[in-house]
C-alpha cells in the first residue's frame, strides 16, 4: 500500500476520532454524533468526492434501516413506565423477600431479584438504585458480605440491560445490527440464563466459603434501618426508583408480577415485539386497576405511556438518528475498509473473525469508559465487517448479525462491570456510598466478587472462538461452508 492511500485510510477515521473523543470528555452524545456526521460529510468530500447531498441521502438511507428499532424504543419506555408504577417491580422485591433471606443467601437473592427486575424494568441504572438500599441493609441485618452483596446486585442489574425486551442497549445494539430485538432474547436465551444460573452457583459457593450465617431473620425491618437520608438521596438521583422502593416498602399484591410473566413467555414464543410490549402496557395497567395503583385510561396514559414517549424522544431516539447518518456517511466512503482487512488478514475462519468482533467491542468499551458510546461507536464498524467481508445465505448472514448486536450490548454493560475507571461503577458508587455509608465503597469492591460479569464477558469469547457455542441450544454461529470470507487472507501491499 502507497503513502498516499495510507494517508486517506487514517484521514477517513477522523470522524470516529472526533465521536470517541467527544464522548471520552463527557460531551453527550447527542452532540457528539451531529459533529462526527459533519466531520464525516467533509471527509467524505476531501477524500472520495462524495458530493453533500450524496452525504445527506446516505445517512437518511442509514436511518431508514433503524426506523422500526425507533418506534420499539418509544413503547419500551413506556412500558417500563408502566412496570415502575404500576407495582410489576415492586411485587418481584416483594415475592423474594417473602422467601427467607440469610447472611448466606442474601447475594444469591440479590442477584435473582435484580436479574429480574431489570428485566421488568429496562434500566440497570434505576435497579440498582432500588435494590441498593433494600440488600445492603438487609445485608448489615442478617450480617452478611458487603462486598459480595454488592457485586451480586451490580451485576444482575446488568442482566436485563443484555436480554430485556425493553433495555435501550438490548434495542441500540439490536437496531444497529437490523436485527429483531425478540430474535435476540430467543437466540441468546440459554446463553445468558446459563450465565446467570453459573453466577447464582458461584455466589453460593462463596457464602459458604466465607462461612456466612443460615439462620433467617424478619426482613419487615429492613425501611426501619434504612436512614431518611438515604432515601432522599435516591429520591434526588432516580425518582423512579424512590417510587419503586416506596411500593415495596408499602406493598402491592403479588400477582402485578403476571403482566410481566406475560411479556417474557410472548417473548419466548417469538410473538412480534410490538404485540410483546403492547401487551406488557395494557396488562400493567388492567392489573393496576385491581390492584388500586392505577386510576382512569386516561390519566394512565398521559402520565405513564405519553411520559415514555418523551422520555425515549427526548434523548434516546434523535441520537441514534444521528448515530445511523453518521454511520451511513463512514460506508459511503468504505472509512472502515483497512480495519476490516486486518481483521479478516488475522482470520483464517469466520468465527475465528466474529471473535475479533468481540474482543473489539470489549476495547471499545475499556477506551470510551461508556456502554452506549461503544455500542454506537463500535456497533458499525462490527457490523461493516461482517457484511463486507463474509458470505452466505441470509438466514446465515442475520445469524452473524444477531452475535454482533449481542457483543456490543453485552461488551458493554457486562464488560463495564470489569473497568474500573467506567460510568456505570461511578454511578454505582455514588448510590452504594450515599445509601449505605458503614462501608468504604472503591471500583474494585464492584469487581472482585462480579461473578455474573466476568462469567458472561469470559464465556461469550470462548464459545464464539471455539466454537463450542454449537452446544448451546439457538446460539450456534453458522459453520463454513455455510459461511465463509469472501477475500483471501493477504495484506495490500
Amino acid at each position: 500500500m502507497d503513502t498516499k492511500k495510507i494517508l486517506i485510510a487514517i484521514v477517513k477515521f477522523i470522524p470516529i476520532v472526533v465521536l470517541a473523543t467527544l464522548m471520552i470528555l463527557g460531551i453527550d452524545a447527542l452532540l457528539a454524533a451531529p459533529a462526527a456526521w459533519l466531520t464525516a460529510i467533509v471527509i467524505a468530500r476531501l477524500t472520495e468526492g462524495i458530493k453533500l447531498n450524496e452525504s445527506i441521502d446516505a445517512g437518511i438511507r442509514s436511518v431508514h434501516h433503524i426506523i422500526v428499532a425507533l418506534f420499539i424504543l418509544q413503547l419500551a419506555y413506556a412500558m417500563a413506565s408502566a412496570f415502575m408504577s404500576t407495582g410489576v417491580g415492586a411485587s418481584v422485591v416483594n415475592i423474594a423477600l417473602t422467601l427467607g433471606v440469610t447472611a448466606k443467601t442474601v447475594a444469591v437473592v440479590g442477584i435473582a431479584v435484580t436479574a429480574v427486575l431489570s428485566v421488568a424494568t429496562g434500566t440497570s441504572w434505576g435497579t440498582f438504585a432500588a435494590c441498593a438500599p433494600i440488600f445492603l441493609w438487609l445485608s448489615h441485618i442478617v450480617g452478611g458480605d458487603t462486598a459480595l452483596t454488592v457485586c451480586a446486585i451490580a451485576g444482575g442489574a446488568c442482566f436485563g440491560d443484555n436480554i430485556g425486551l425493553i433495555s435501550d442497549t438490548t434495542i441500540v445494539s439490536s437496531g444497529i445490527q437490523g436485527v429483531q430485538v425478540v430474535d435476540r432474547i430467543r437466540t441468546q436465551g440459554v446463553w445468558s440464563i446459563s450465565c446467570l444460573i453459573l453466577a447464582i452457583i458461584a455466589f453460593l459457593i462463596a457464602g459458604s466459603i466465607m462461612g456466612l450465617e443460615t439462620h433467617t431473620v424478619d426482613t419487615a425491618a429492613i425501611f426501619d434501618n434504612i436512614p431518611e437520608k438515604s432515601l432522599e438521596y435516591i429520591k434526588s438521583e432516580r425518582e423512579d426508583a424512590f417510587n419503586l422502593l416506596t411500593q415495596v416498602r408499602d406493598g402491592v399484591p403479588y400477582y402485578m408480577i403476571i403482566p410481566l410473566i406475560l411479556v417474557i413467555g410472548l417473548a419466548v414464543m417469538g410473538v412480534n415485539t410490538f404485540v410483546c410490549i403492547g401487551s406488557g402496557i395494557i396488562s400493567a395497567y388492567l392489573f393496576g386497576l385491581a390492584a388500586g395503583t392505577t386510576g382512569s385510561f386516561k390519566k394512565f396514559a398521559e402520565d405513564i405511556i405519553m411520559n415514555g414517549f418523551a422520555d425515549a424522544g427526548k434523548w434516546v431516539v434523535v441520537m441514534m438518528m444521528w448515530i445511523a447518518a453518521f454511520g451511513g456517511v463512514m460506508a459511503a466512503m468504505k472509512a472502515l475498509e483497512p480495519l476490516a482487512n486486518l481483521i479478516v488478514y488475522l482470520s483464517n475462519k469466520v468465527r475465528t473473525l466474529m471473535g475479533f468482533n468481540g474482543l473489539l467491542c470489549i476495547i471499545g468499551n475499556v477506551v470510551l469508559s461508556d456502554e452506549m458510546a461503544q455500542i454506537v461507536t463500535i456497533g458499525p464498524i462490527i457490523g461493516n465487517i461482517v457484511e463486507e467481508n463474509v458470505e452466505g445465505s441470509e438466514e446465515a448472514m442475520y445469524k452473524l448479525r444477531l452475535r454482533n448486536a449481542t457483543f456490543g450490548d453485552a461488551m458493554g454493560v457486562f464488560g463495564s462491570q470489569l473497568i474500573p475507571w467506567h460510568v456505570y461503577l461511578a454511578f454505582y458508587i455514588g448510590i452504594a456510598k450515599n445509601v449505605y455509608p458503614l462501608f468504604k465503597f472503591k471500583s474494585v469492591t464492584f469487581i472482585q466478587f462480579n461473578f455474573m460479569a466476568m462469567i458472561a464477558v469470559a464465556s461469550l469469547l470462548i464459545l464464539t472462538f471455539t466454537g463450542a457455542d454449537r452446544f448451546i441450544p439457538l446460539f450456534k454461529l453458522p459453520r463454513e461452508p455455510e459461511v465463509r470470507l469472501k477475500k483471501p487472507q493477504t495484506v495490500e501491499a
